[in-house]
């Protein structure tokens, strides 16, 4: 078996879908004959994979032109279908009669809320079963795995309750801590955003972008959540940072998320949030080309509780000021 290749395993995948199209010469027809084989999980090595090919072909010599289709392209399928069932569900139990409920942080949740975890959560792990799900409503399980999906049904249950469209479903997709993958949607407003890692991100199919702002006094900035940094010798930072800066807003929720992703705004500050309700937007900031961090400047993950989002030209200042 004769046969190079020079393969690249993205390491933050860890199956893939390996399509090959096999070019064997067959020596009683004195002519080359194709094949088109799958070979499934990920290869350790190169040799691994040409050992594959040679334990499912059975062939001595091998010219074959491959594609790699990670299986991040099927989460991103059916974290879309996700998100499109809980949102006809949603939208069923907008603006109509419904029972709320406190939680036992005061927050509400309805009925709506839970069934639309209900479906997510069904779409997800019908597909992968070895998959773990942390829902806002239902809690974790199997939190261990490799693979953990991260959804807020309605993150902004207040805005659904009082009738206007300020809320969004969101689903992420965490690999062994890392986000790869993110889905941000807002049926009443007719919004959807995703992104995976690596492949840019989207606002209702098209290619958005940060802004290439570097300079405050030409900078818009919006804030969400701010009680605890109210409380702290940041509030004062704060105000410094609005003093200098073109525009401040407090859009909130996924909105203003949405906004820079595309480059409609520069800037994001919260102090008081939930992994859930940003690990979708993160990815997609990130992959609009932004920075995604907390106040501190750390990367997110499972105990982010505070956001800085920005341009790249703009997050470091801030970091800066915020922490000086």
């Amino acid at each position: 078996m004769q046969a190079e290749f020079f393969l690249s395993w993205p390491d933050h995948f860890s199956r893939v879908i390996v399509t090959v199209t096999i070019e064997q010469y067959d020596r009683l027809a004195h002519r080359h004959a194709q094949y088109t084989v799958q070979i499934m999980s990920r290869p350790v090595t190169n040799r691994d994979f040409l050992a594959r090919l040679q334990n499912v072909m059975g062939m001595d010599t091998v010219y074959a032109h491959f594609d790699i289709i990670p299986y991040m392209d099927l989460y991103l399928k059916y974290a879309l279908a996700a998100a499109n069932a809980a949102a006809e569900e949603i939208l069923c139990y907008y603006r109509g009669d419904f029972e709320v409920e406190l939680k036992a942080d005061q927050t509400p949740v309805t009925v709506a809320d839970r069934r639309a975890e209900e479906i997510i959560r069904g779409i997800l792990l019908g597909e992968f079963p070895d998959h773990g799900f942390y829902g806002e409503e239902g809690g974790k399980e199997q939190e261990d795995a490799d693979f953990l999906w991260l959804v807020d049904p309605i993150d902004g249950t207040k805005s659904f309750v009082g009738g206007y469209g300020m809320f969004s479903t969101q689903i992420a997709l965490m690999h062994h801590g890392r986000l790869v993958l993110g889905v941000s949607s807002a049926p009443a407003a007719g919004e959807i955003a995703w992104a995976v890692n690596g492949k840019g991100a989207l606002l209702n199919d098209s290619p958005v972008f940060v802004s290439g702002k570097t300079s405050l006094s030409d900078a818009s900035v919006s804030t969400g959540n701010l009680q605890s940094m109210a409380k702290s010798d940041q509030w004062a930072r704060l105000g410094r940072i609005f003093a200098m800066v073109n525009r401040t807003r407090g859009y909130g929720d996924y909105y203003h998320y949405h906004r820079l992703a595309a480059g409609q705004l520069d800037a994001v500050i919260e102090s008081d949030v939930n992994i859930l309700d940003i690990a979708a937007l993160s990815v997609i900031v990130q992959e609009a080309g932004g920075i995604f961090t907390d106040l501190e400047g750390r990367p997110p993950d499972l105990q982010t509780t505070s956001v800085l989002a920005a341009t790249p030209g703009l997050h470091a200042t801030l970091l800066g000021m915020l922490n000086e």
